[in-house]
């Protein structure tokens, strides 16, 4: 798991949902590649996708029902899980779940 990342653009503006219970910050690495860092707060989520991801659990854990899955998944720190471009899946959690997204063209 990466503790850093050196010349990358940051995005100011964050990316806030349900209320702010849910943020983020986009950032862009030197070849383009798009990511975001953020936070979940306890609570329950789903969110679409329009690009493939990869989500890496940086701190917390939580239970995501991945798409086209029926069995929710627990997910912890040093583990990640991938969601399919156009797709969406939901997430809960009952603590800080702090992440590392990033966005795979396909």
């Amino acid at each position: 798991m990466r503790e850093k990342f050196e010349n990358v653009t940051l995005v100011c503006k964050a990316n806030v949902y349900y209320g702010g219970k849910v943020t983020s910050r986009t950032f862009y690495l030197p070849d383009g590649e798009r990511k975001t860092l953020g936070v979940f707060l306890p609570g329950e989520y789903e969110f679409g996708t329009e690009d493939a991801e990869v989500m890496e659990v940086l701190q917390g854990s939580a239970e995501v029902l991945l798409p086209g899955e029926n069995e929710w998944k627990t997910f912890k720190a040093g583990e990640s899980f991938s969601i399919p471009a156009k797709s969406s899946f939901k997430l809960k959690n009952v603590e800080v779940f702090d992440y590392l997204c990033s966005y795979i063209k396909e």
